[in-house]
């Protein structure tokens, strides 16, 4: 069961990926308005766009089944209310971004929707990581309780480690909704916008330029999450490892926004810099996920 719930994140980290590659080459149109066949047919004619559209399919199709397999086994077999719990929500955004896709293909969908379709991807990768890390507690040790003990840690963190979490799904969306826009090309250069600190803020100049200010925000909000995580837990190193990959996650995810910035021009290596964004983003997401459980289950208990 740990090796199926490795395989399983491993295939939605794909799936993700998949999806991202689709966007940034344009191949959402690749299998005209037709689902689940491309243009009419089971095996679409070649070409590139019907290609990466079609196999996007075949990808998330083949995860969908791997995630109905793994909630029945969990159900069936482990009955831990967190594993349970985990896999449940794996499987259910799985079908809703599954059922965003097929809708996305067969209608016009407004970019903010489209936005969500990815945010929606990434919570269904992040309940898969944090599935995996349960079944592989159980798997390395069956007594193991579902409750983890350890220092109790205090309101005012764990409402900073929620609130972190919540900003950096916002921030998230945002740079979806920027994508699904066009708008990465409305601020040339880094880190001013077209040679300025503050652009016109017009058209996808302004979107942009919002995504920037909200990366900017969040680096701080992380900084900020990160210096208490590590100095005000030190007899917890799994909050102080959590604090600190939060932040070197976080700058390196706006490390690889400059980059993208900087090849906007060169397809090959817009590509390239545009998935090493998403993996970044997708693992900044699951890291602050599993804090986020971690300083609920090590919440303050009241007399």
């Amino acid at each position: 069961m740990k090796r199926f719930a490795y395989l399983v994140c491993f295939g939605m980290f794909f799936v993700v990926l998949n999806g991202a590659v689709v966007t940034k080459t344009g191949s959402g149109e690749g299998c005209g308005t037709d689902w689940p066949l491309c243009n009419g047919e089971f095996i679409p004619a070649y070409t590139i766009e019907s290609m990466i559209e079609y196999s996007h399919r075949l990808v998330s199709g083949i995860e969908g089944l791997l995630v109905i397999a793994i909630f029945v086994w969990v159900i069936r077999q482990l009955k831990k209310k967190d594993a349970v719990f985990y896999a449940s929500l794996t499987l259910i955004f799985t079908v809703i971004q599954a059922l965003m896709g097929a809708l996305a293909v067969m209608y016009v969908q407004v970019p903010a929707v489209m936005a969500l379709h990815f945010g929606f991807s990434i919570i269904a990768f992040a309940s898969s990581f944090l599935l995996s890390i349960a079944i592989r507690r159980y798997a390395n040790n069956p007594e193991a309780t579902e409750v983890v003990g350890g220092t109790p840690v205090n309101d005012t963190f764990r409402y900073g480690v929620w609130f972190t979490l919540l900003y950096t799904y916002i921030v998230i969306y945002v740079g979806a909704f920027v994508r699904h826009t066009d708008s990465g090309g409305g601020c040339l250069g880094w880190p001013l916008c077209n040679g300025e600190l503050i652009p016109e803020l017009t058209g996808g100049t302004l979107i942009a330029f919002l995504h920037r200010v909200a990366a900017a925000l969040l680096v701080l909000v992380v900084a900020a999450m990160s210096h208490f995580a590590y100095h005000s837990h030190k007899d917890n190193r799994e909050i102080q490892l959590c604090g600190i990959w939060a932040l070197i996650l976080t700058i390196m995810q706006v490390l690889s926004g400059a980059l993208v910035v900087f090849t906007v021009t060169d397809k090959n290596w817009f590509l390239f810099t545009g998935l090493l964004h998403t993996v970044l983003i997708c693992l900044l997401f699951s890291v602050l996920c599993h804090l986020s459980i971690r300083v609920w289950q090590l919440r303050t208990k009241r007399q």
